[in-house]
């Protein structure tokens, strides 16, 4: 084999893997649950991994987020993430692969998930995370069965509400 087939070789197996990464998020948006979630956006930009937002999703919760924190309700929790009526919700759950936390969103005290998400942005585009008063960022996600939501793109909305 020579040198040039080695090569072509290994950038055709290159090139399946990729589309083989691609096809899978692809068919993991057709399939499965997408939605819109508000965001808690921070670090818009850090030198060695380019322009990115990253940002916190916020999640409903069984639990009272105004009471956690207190010596009765831990302010941290795991839990599994569901998609219910459009919004998404984390419940309590021993085994969940995602830890949710108390944050304050505004004038309020919220759940969010505790890792955040990474969304990268064009060099030149501008950054969705610097919003005016009064508006949120939002992000639109898939919910995969297991890892991290994924988000697909970003919105800025004038209220919270959705």
């Amino acid at each position: 084999m020579t040198l040039l087939m080695r090569g072509l070789l290994v950038g055709a197996v290159q090139a399946v893997l990729v589309a083989g990464i691609g096809g899978k998020f692809l068919l993991e948006r057709a399939s499965y649950p997408r939605l819109w979630v508000e965001t808690a956006p921070y670090d818009p930009d850090m030198p060695i991994r380019g322009r990115y937002v990253n940002i916190a999703l916020r999640v409903d919760a069984d639990r009272g987020a105004q009471d956690a924190g207190t010596d009765h309700e831990p302010g941290m929790f795991t839990a599994r993430l569901e998609a219910r009526g459009g919004r998404l919700f984390a419940v309590q759950d021993d085994n969940g692969k995602h830890w949710v936390r108390t944050a304050r969103c505004g004038n309020e005290t919220c759940w969010q998930l505790a890792a955040p998400l990474a969304y990268f942005i064009p060099e030149h585009a501008v950054d969705p995370s610097r919003t005016r008063a009064g508006a949120a960022l939002w992000a639109e996600v898939t919910l995969p069965p297991t890892g991290a939501p994924r988000p697909i793109r970003l919105e800025v909305r004038e209220s919270a509400a959705p």
